[in-house]
């Protein structure tokens, strides 16, 4: 270990360019326009793979690669395999306005590296990437065989990682996953993430009159999309933060009492929370900490809301349409299916019949996740956080989701260990998205600290 940790440190600065060079690449999955982009930085990345000693091939698919590399093995021995996830996609970038530096243009201010994707994820999986180099560059053997699978469309769904998974499921068995996508408290609060919410998403399109009409002729005799909409979305919640939808809250597991002291152990305090937010003041589901409300309560958000007109000026119209995208995030023992299907049918009952509205299902949806932070892997990563980071780690819930990891457990049948170096402040998804250098340093430790805690356990498979 002393080998791999000194080529980590004399190579902090090669690191660094590496990461600077990933986040170059205008990988957005989302947008058309950036396919080349996409599939060059998949090749890069394959690239790099191998540059550190890694098998590694890029596989296409009917969307984005797949970019699918593992440490050398060895003929006959049978050593535990554990499996690295990562995405290289990122999102959109827009609003640019709102960018202090360029969003592809690395730029690095206060300790941090600014650029969209340097947290969600390029700075998270190429932690791990440079570990495993310091094990291959210096000789230490890992104990453990590494099969990093890292995609390109995390953001918009990954609608082709589940058919490879399928076909290449022999290659991919393992004790256990490994993903860092998430964040942890604080510097001084390394976390392993036990739970994720689960999540769904629709778009609903109210029409009322055939062309956008004069607010003075047709104003009070003519329903109005926009304001029917909005109505119908106010009513999904009450005063007390409580989702209105009959059936909503029938199978959400009761929090106990040992799982309510881990998470505010792990949480921050509600002021920091709130000028985190930049918010005058928190609002959520009564009887419930902020820390519960958004990492172990179901929710119901609008994402985006349209209608009518957005330019300069005014215009007295009464719009032709009205559009809104909603997301549901999901806990134990919740499912998309059902969830789904209630705020449908709760939509169309409260619907009046002076608009026609078509709901739209966002393709998938993903189930919310939970495992023992008692088990061997998971006592595993806590160790190697003590070690790496020198300070007493947390457990944490995610109120996030990360799809891929029910789809580990459906397909591979096994649990995912979640270690995440991004801070709340880093700003995913976000203009002025971040990642803390201090925070992929210590990631890249972590990562070589953790092979083999988790090699100690044995092959189990």
């Amino acid at each position: 270990m002393d080998a791999v940790l000194s080529y980590l440190k004399r190579n902090e600065g090669r690191f660094l360019d590496r990461l600077r060079e990933h986040l170059r690449f205008q990988s957005v999955s989302a947008q058309s326009q950036h396919r080349a982009d996409v599939r060059r930085c998949a090749a890069w990345l394959g690239r790099q793979c191998r540059e550190i000693g890694l098998e590694a091939e890029v596989h296409a698919t009917a969307g984005h690669p797949i970019v699918l590399a593992r440490t050398p093995r060895r003929p006959g021995a049978k050593r535990p395999h554990y499996l690295v996830y990562g995405h290289y996609d990122v999102q959109p970038p827009e609003p640019f306005e709102l960018w202090e530096s360029p969003p592809f243009e690395p730029t690095i201010r206060r300790g941090r590296v600014f650029a969209r994707g340097a947290t969600d994820n390029k700075g998270q999986h190429l932690a791990h990437l440079n570990a495993v180099e310091a094990y291959l560059k210096t000789g230490t053997d890992l104990r453990c065989d590494l099969t990093f699978l890292i995609e390109g469309e995390e953001e918009v769904g990954s609608a082709n990682v589940e058919p490879f998974m399928r076909k290449h499921r022999r290659a991919l068995l393992c004790e256990a996953a490994v993903i860092s996508d998430s964040e942890m408290p604080s510097l001084e609060q390394p976390a392993l993430t036990y739970g994720l919410r689960g999540a769904i998403g629709m778009e609903i399109v109210l029409r009322g009159p055939a062309r956008d009409l004069h607010s003075g002729s047709f104003g009070g005799a003519i329903d109005n999309p926009a304001m029917v909409l909005c109505q119908m979305l106010a009513s999904l919640r009450d005063a007390k933060g409580r989702i209105t939808v009959p059936g909503f809250y029938g199978e959400v597991a009761p929090l106990s009492p040992g799982e309510r002291r881990r998470l505010a152990a792990g949480s921050s305090s509600g002021r920091e929370f709130q000028k985190l937010a930049g918010v005058p003041r928190l609002f959520g589901e009564a009887g419930y900490t902020p820390g519960e409300q958004r990492s172990a309560r179901p929710t119901l958000e609008i994402n985006g809301l349209t209608s009518g007109y957005q330019g300069e000026g005014g215009k007295t119209i009464i719009p032709a349409w009205a559009r809104a995208k909603i997301t549901c995030r999901l806990v134990p023992d919740q499912t998309p299916e059902r969830i789904r299907s209630l705020v449908i049918r709760h939509l169309e009952r409260i619907c009046p019949r002076t608009v026609e509205m078509r709901i739209t299902p966002r393709r998938g949806g993903s189930l919310p996740y939970l495992m023992s932070p008692d088990s061997a892997e998971a006592q595993a990563a806590l160790r190697a956080l003590r070690t790496s980071f020198g300070r007493e780690p947390v457990l944490i819930r995610e109120g996030g989701s990360i799809p891929i990891v029910s789809e580990f457990k459906s397909i591979l049948k096994v649990d995912t260990l979640l270690v995440g170096f991004g801070l709340p402040d880093d700003r995913a998804h976000s203009p002025n998205e971040n990642l803390s250098l201090a925070a992929y340093r210590l990631g890249s430790r972590f990562s070589a600290c953790l092979w083999p805690e988790l090699a100690s356990l044995g092959r189990r498979r």
